[in-house]
């Protein structure tokens, strides 16, 4: 028998990480909340759900798409710029109470380093930091890590990636050409998609539950050098920064990650 993974939310990189999962053994049942995408699901050999969350229910056939799954990898972002005045925190609970009714291991929750608050001292961020963001979305995803951690009835991963990068998805590509770019000398913290697979596939490989993990390429220039040298590269035209104000930014170390999972980055963003 297959082990079965259930994956909420197979967006940019949901749906490539099923993939992935699919390549390496696993029975991935795959949830979408737009219809179209539902035969792409059944076409890369994933067991395709139509599932919604919000606020106070939940719909489609969740109760088949958790069935039989030993772990659920939970990658959906609040969505907050999209609907300020949603309450990302009730979607997660609803989520919570179903998973709890089946005979369900591991949470994998795919977080955010927005966590954690930018500063002027520029403080390098580690697994042992106290999450301390006051954004709406930064707030509800603290309270969604708490609310998991603190459930005794499965094993709990908190995975929290920096900036996602990819191909066709890229900063520099929205920030080229733009004037008056704040925080210059804050350090970057990007992850590319590759090494955000690879890591999942790492912590499901050695059953790392119960732990937090920060995920960040360990390279931090300032943003300033790194814009402009990516876009220079890329024949795009510049960004420029203003540099009037004191930038505020962190760096974030993934230490923890690379000595639990002996883990090497593959891909500088």
């Amino acid at each position: 028998m297959k082990t079965q993974i259930s994956i909420i939310g197979c967006g940019w990189l949901g749906l490539s990480l099923a993939q992935k999962l699919v390549e390496d053994g696993f029975s991935i049942n795959g949830s979408t909340t737009t219809k179209a995408k539902l035969q792409e699901l059944q076409n890369q050999h994933i067991h395709p759900f139509l599932i919604t969350l919000n606020d106070t229910s939940i719909s489609g056939n969740y109760s088949e798409f958790l069935t039989g799954s030993e772990t659920v990898i939970i990658n959906i972002p609040p969505g907050l710029r999209k609907n300020p005045n949603k309450n990302h925190v009730a979607e997660i609970q609803h989520l919570v109470h179903e998973i709890e009714k089946h005979d369900i291991k591991n949470v994998l929750y795919i977080s955010s380093t927005s966590v954690f608050e930018d500063d002027v001292s520029c403080p390098v961020i580690t697994a042992n930091t106290h999450p301390n963001a006051t954004s709406a979305n930064g707030k509800q995803l603290i309270a969604i890590e708490q609310m998991l951690q603190e459930n005794s009835n499965f094993k709990t991963t908190i995975l929290r990636f920096a900036g996602l990068v990819g191909k066709k998805r890229h900063p520099s590509t929205y920030l080229s050409g733009k004037s008056n770019i704040s925080n210059p000398d804050a350090p970057i913290n990007l992850i590319h998609k590759s090494d955000c697979i690879a890591i999942i596939s790492a912590i499901l490989k050695t059953e790392l539950w119960n732990c937090t993990l920060n995920a960040a390429y360990p390279a931090h220039p300032t943003r300033k050098d790194y814009y402009q040298n990516y876009c220079e590269r890329h024949n795009l035209p510049l960004p420029t920064f203003n540099s009037s104000e004191k930038s505020e930014g962190k760096i974030i170390a993934s230490k923890t990650l690379v000595q639990l999972l002996k883990y090497s980055f593959k891909v500088a963003p």
